[in-house]
Order: structure tokens, then sequence, then C-alpha cells
């Protein structure tokens, strides 16, 4: 194991702290960038694993070169996932999403930013469609031109379209388009694509509980608006991981979750064909990423990634002991419930239940209200007990 691991961040081909250690990481261009080196030296060459193991080999001091912020979708969080946090002096430059916006003279505190990198393009697309401000990562394997074409294919409104590349370095350029441009152009992958609607104004308005009409759904059966608003809450999302929605029926909760959690990678599990439909018309619809399982639970949760939030809207508790087998540590399950003896086995297993009773305001003929009152469900959340 290293004695210490030094992350150091560049501003195009300048280190922002001196690069020190016995062994030296790094993309090829960095490394030319501060060459000659005494030290060892290993390129990174996408396989994340492989640079985790060499820095693990490595007796003496480790130093890891990153582009901008290593922290802002960086090596920081493998690193402190495989080292810890403690191991690792952080030495961050601008983000290149920053200098982007700062190019641009724009503030970005109420910008989406999304990254090609390591997920579907379509995926990355429909979220930057979903936000009036957005800052996309590109990639070699998703350069502008591609992510052009995927946010007309899921129908993004009309932008304005910024494509700054090699941000810091004597190249950089800006060149200022719209969709069709970036669409039919050609430009380098080493850079941000700023998306904005209209003024640039952002909206990130944290809201969830979206009424029933907001979804497709077969003859009411779907989360009613006040229990997923609680469930959310429960589940306490994080910015990124994976999130199971089991037994999605019309994909509400799964499509509230990446609302207001994009980062996450969000799995709806349905085995009714009808709802499939559903569920992909919502997804579709609500401009958010989710992928749709078909299949029924436990056996088609057998090739997801481990979760680290759950959601189980039906299969009855061995469904919910299959998603415990396979929750990572501090994660959260919430189980919703029509029938109390469920509903108390699940709370045996996660150590909370609630009973939602939630009547509804109706306006009587004469004009006056009354409360109508919905089937109460029960919610069962926390970790595995």
């Amino acid at each position: 194991m290293p004695e210490r691991i030094r992350v150091v961040g560049m501003v195009g081909d300048v280190p922002v702290a001196p690069v020190e250690g016995d062994l030296i990481i790094g993309g090829h261009r960095h490394l030319a960038a501060v060459a000659p080196l005494a030290a060892r030296t290993v390129a990174i060459e996408g396989d994340v694993r492989a640079v985790l193991d060499a820095a693990a080999g490595e007796p003496g001091a480790v130093c890891v070169l990153a582009s901008g912020d290593p922290g802002f979708f960086g090596m920081v969080r493998p690193l402190a996932a495989r080292f810890g946090a403690d191991a690792l002096d952080v030495h961050p430059a601008p983000s290149s999403v920053s200098l982007a916006f700062a190019r641009l003279g724009l503030a970005w505190d109420d910008a989406v930013v999304v990254s090609a990198h390591g997920r579907p393009l379509a995926d990355a697309a429909r979220v930057a469609a979903a936000t009036r401000k957005a800052g996309v990562l590109v990639s070699p394997d998703a350069p502008p031109e591609a992510l052009g074409k995927e946010l007309l294919t899921v129908g993004c409104e009309p932008r304005t379209v910024a494509v700054c590349t090699r941000l810091g370095l004597d190249a950089e350029r800006i060149e200022r388009t719209d969709l069709d441009g970036l669409a039919t152009g050609r430009f380098d992958p080493l850079s941000v694509v700023v998306l904005l609607a209209d003024d640039g104004v952002g909206d990130k308005t944290l809201a969830w509980g979206l009424p029933e009409a907001a979804f497709a759904h077969r003859a009411g059966m779907v989360t009613k608006a006040e229990v997923r608003a609680v469930a959310l809450g429960k589940l306490a999302l994080p910015v990124s991981g994976v999130l199971w929605d089991v037994g999605a029926g019309s994909g509400s909760v799964a499509v509230e979750c990446a609302r207001v959690a994009p980062g996450l990678d969000v799995f709806a599990v349905e085995r009714n064909e009808d709802d499939l439909a559903r569920i992909r018309a919502n997804v579709s619809d609500h401009g958010v990423s989710v992928t749709v399982v078909a299949g029924a639970a436990p056996a088609a949760l057998h090739a997801l990634p481990d979760p680290d939030r759950a959601f189980v809207g039906g299969g009855g508790v061995a469904v919910l002991d299959a998603v415990l087998e396979r929750l990572h540590p501090n994660g959260v399950v919430v189980a919703a419930y029509a029938a109390l003896d469920r509903a108390a086995a699940a709370a045996d297993r996660l150590g909370n239940v609630v009973q939602l009773g939630v009547a509804r305001g109706e306006r009587l003929p004469d004009g006056a209200w009354r409360l109508a009152a919905e089937n109460p469900v029960f919610l069962a959340w926390g970790p595995a007990r």
C-alpha cells in the first residue's frame, strides 16, 4: 500500500501543485507535459481498476495527475473508495465545466452537469434535454456531434449551444451554434458542451410527488402522489449510485427518483408487458434516464448492479429479502404494502413502518368541500437488520 496518494489537478498542461512521488499516474498527455520524471510512471488507459491496482502495489508515495478538479467526475471518488479519504492529498484545479462557464461569462450554480463518460449517451442527452441550463462532459466515444444527434432524437427543445474545447491549452476554442449545428458539425472530443434555453437561467427546482395524471397508468394502478412523496423522503436519495424500483408498475417512483437525482443509475423492474410500455412512455415523457428491466423479481434482479437504494412496490416479502441480500452497506430500502401482515414482516427486517392515510378534498354539488379517503398504505423503510 502507498504511504500517501497525492492527487494533482492540471489546468491544461500545467499542474497546480508540485508533481512528487515514487510512482506518477496520469493520462499520456499529462505525463508528457511534466516529463522528464525520475519516478516510475503508469499511464491511465481507461481501466480505472488497473490504475488502482498499480497504486496499491506501490509501497512509496503515489501522485495521480488529473484534468481540472479531480473531485468533480474525477479520480478522487475511486481512489477514496479504494484507499480511504484520509490517504489522499488533493490539489484541485478549476474544473473544465467551471472554465467553460467562465469563458462564457455565466454563473453555473443553477446548471445541471452530466457526464457522457461510462454511461449511454442517450441517457446523458435525456438528462440534459430536461433542464434549461446544462454542461455536458463528452468523450472520444461520445463526441459533441454525437451528443447533438441524441439531443434531437430525444426531442430536445431549441438550445443555444457553446462547444468549449481544450480549455486551458494554447488551442482553446469556443464555438457557438444551435442543436442542428451541433449535430451536423465536427468537433474536438476534448470539450465541454454548454446548453442554454432562452435566457440561460437554470431551473434547479427540488420538487417531487407529481400528480398521478403526470403518468400513464393502468386503471389507477400508480403509487399515489402523497405516498410517493413520503417514499422519496425515506429513500434519502444520494447524488450518485444505483437505485432499483422493483415491481415498478407505471414507473412513477423510478421516474421521480431520476428527476430528483439525475446522477443515479435507476432501474425499473416490471413483469407486465403493458406496464413495461407505460414505464417507457413515462420515462420518455419526463425526459429522464431509467433502465427498464423486463421480468419478475427476484430472478430479474440477478444481472443488475447492487443497489444503494431500492423501492419495493410489489412481490411480497420474498422479493424484499432478495433485495436486502444485494443491498450495499449503508443502503436504504423502502417497501410499500396494502396488507398489514406483509408490512409487519417488512418492519421486522427494516426497523420502521408507518401507515399513510390520505384524504383528498372534493367539491360537493353545492360548492362545499368534503374529504374522500384513499385506501391506507403501509411503508416500511430502513437498512437491513
